[in-house]
């Protein structure tokens, strides 16, 4: 077992992986089913429209634990929360578009990530600003508005209070479009590692290999040659 992991690090632990795998399988569910019940006469791809209802809602409440199991394993267990998810102000200075600059140009010359990945600092700082928005803003506003959504009759007042039925129905349901945005986003950049499975990979066995197999940037080529 040793040598098998000899050049890698253990880098997402199984509970993270069973909470990354249910999150994933959770909101592809809830888009498909989300989608049929905003278009039910041009979308009839899970059966009736009352089929569709149930199983968005079913799939909403298994997101909506899933991410209460996550929330309590990094803030108590791991107890990492503010250290993987909140931009520090190098993050802001300098990091976020360091980041950009390798997804965008650099990655395409074969020049190395700028950041490697630890099991104290997963997240580069662009994902770092990224994830806090989903996971402290999106997640928690989709969820709390399809609560209300679920149980118009006991929070009526309270839903008569934020504007109604149809401006709360609004709201979830852009909230839901920014959120669905972000799949593809976020398929893509995990295709960027040394091959396009390996940050796939690692999500499913937890092991990620130190060094990516990108070559450094020309500048620090030629300066560590000169010296």
């Amino acid at each position: 077992m040793a040598e098998e992991h000899q050049n890698q690090i253990y880098l997402q632990p199984i509970p993270v992986r069973i909470w990354h795998w249910l999150n994933a399988f959770g909101i592809i569910t809830l888009t498909v089913s989300g989608a049929q019940i905003r278009f039910p006469d041009y979308i009839h791809w899970l059966g009736s429209y009352k089929s569709a209802i149930y199983l968005h809602n079913t799939a909403g409440f298994v997101v909506a634990i899933s991410f209460s199991l996550w929330f309590f394993y990094y803030t108590f267990v791991a107890r990492t929360m503010a250290n993987l998810y909140v931009p520090k102000v190098d993050d802001f200075k300098s990091g976020i578009m360091r980041q950009v600059k390798f997804y965008f140009l650099t990655y395409f010359l074969g020049w190395e990530n700028p950041h490697h990945p630890t099991p104290d600092s997963k997240f580069n700082p662009m994902q770092k600003s990224v994830y806090l928005a989903i996971m402290f803003v999106l997640m928690p506003l989709v969820s709390l508005s399809g609560i209300f959504l679920t149980n118009v009759d006991p929070l009526r007042s309270l839903i008569v209070m934020i504007g109604g039925l149809k401006l709360l129905a609004g709201l979830h349901f852009l909230l839901a479009c920014c959120l669905v945005a972000f799949i593809p986003t976020h398929v893509y950049l995990a295709t960027l590692g040394r091959t396009p499975t390996d940050h796939i990979k690692t999500m499913w066995t937890g092991w990620e290999d130190e060094g990516e197999g990108h070559t450094e940037e020309p500048e620090k080529s030629n300066s560590t040659a000169s010296s």
